[in-house]
């Protein structure tokens, strides 16, 4: 499987343009269908009654039924953080995938989960206050980050195989440091693990709007690169006969998708494969220009976190997390047979 090879077959625009217009139906179906269901069931025409209730209710001021808080207190923050986080971690994968040349990069390549669990983790063994803890695993995967620049820096390049190994040693050293510290401190280990295996379950307005400019600053600078994205698929010296940066661009790439990923991460914790499977998908179904490829991977990824999270609220399984996992990981399987020995 390669990047080269999926672009061989990029289906005719009216097709994708189709699957595009269904694309985004199929999310607004799920976001309808996650706020209607839980412990009270909401029918579909209620909820796009209280949705237009609320929004109303902004100018008029008139007072929003049980119902209606239910709507816009309890379960849309959460779906909205989870379209918000999907659509970042799968733009994010799409682009550390084309910046690298290499199908098997995702957002948390460069240390930036690790960095956010051991903040994460310092905080919740040390027994800060939780809204101290996205900010602590915020401020430790820029900084884990930072880190992994520092050390794959060679002069005044960033060559893609010293970033990779520096993302993989930071990223092990500072799991080592967390589970030494989940081990110091057993009475909070349970609490530690919930965060490694990801929850919206806590997601309020405050902490969406707190995700959502990091999300459009990074994912909007990643969606203006992807016409230097596609050229640097041609190999960096013909990239640079082009005309493109190939360092400033790979830097660029690199410091947007870390802002964005580690903001994700700090506040619902670590959700794996969404952006690692999800741009594969769209490859598939739309080719591998990256003018595409990136905000269809945003409309893909949020539906699937949507979907996922309600598959763990109304199933014993209970984390996103952990549902991504056991969805992304047999599928991801399957596209590395379905690629043979490319």
């Amino acid at each position: 499987m390669s990047l080269e090879r999926t672009d061989a077959v990029t289906p005719p625009r009216l097709w994708r343009v189709g699957r595009t217009a269904a694309l985004v139906a199929a999310l607004l179906a799920a976001v309808v269908l996650a706020v209607g269901l839980g412990s009270v069931y909401i029918p579909p025409g209620e909820v796009l009654g209280a949705l237009g209730r609320g929004v109303a209710s902004l100018w008029t001021g008139a007072e929003l039924s049980p119902e209606d808080v239910i709507v816009w207190q309890l379960r849309l923050p959460r779906v909205a953080m989870g379209v918000l986080v999907g659509a970042c971690l799968a733009v994010c994968g799409g682009a550390f995938q084309g910046v690298f040349r290499n199908p098997l990069a995702d957002p948390y390549l460069l240390g930036v989960a690790s960095g956010a669990g051991l903040g994460a983790t310092v905080a919740i063994v040390a027994g800060w206050p939780r809204p101290l803890v996205p900010v602590a695993a915020l401020l430790a995967a820029l900084a884990a980050v930072s880190l992994t620049l520092t050390l794959a820096r060679e002069g005044r390049r960033l060559p893609p195989v010293r970033l990779i190994l520096a993302g993989v040693v930071v990223g092990s050293i500072l799991s080592a440091v967390s589970t030494f510290l989940i081990l110091r401190g057993e009475d909070r280990a349970r609490q530690v693990l919930a965060y490694t295996l990801g929850d919206l379950g806590f997601s309020g307005w405050g902490d969406v709007l707190t995700v959502l400019p990091y999300a459009l600053a990074g994912g909007g600078v990643l969606m203006l690169l992807g016409r230097a994205l596609d050229t640097l698929q041609l190999g960096d010296l013909t990239a640079r006969s082009l005309g493109v940066p190939v360092e400033r661009l790979r830097l660029l790439v690199v410091l947007a998708a870390s802002v964005a990923t580690a903001a994700a991460v700090a506040y619902v914790g670590i959700i794996g494969f969404v952006g690692l499977v999800v741009p594969h998908v769209v490859r598939l179904a739309w080719g591998a220009g990256h003018r595409v490829l990136l905000p269809v991977s945003a409309l893909a990824g949020g539906t699937l976190l949507v979907l996922a999270d309600l598959l763990a609220r109304t199933t014993p399984l209970s984390q996103v997390g952990v549902v991504t996992t056991l969805l992304g990981g047999p599928f991801f399987l399957w596209l590395l047979r379905r690629g043979g020995h490319d």
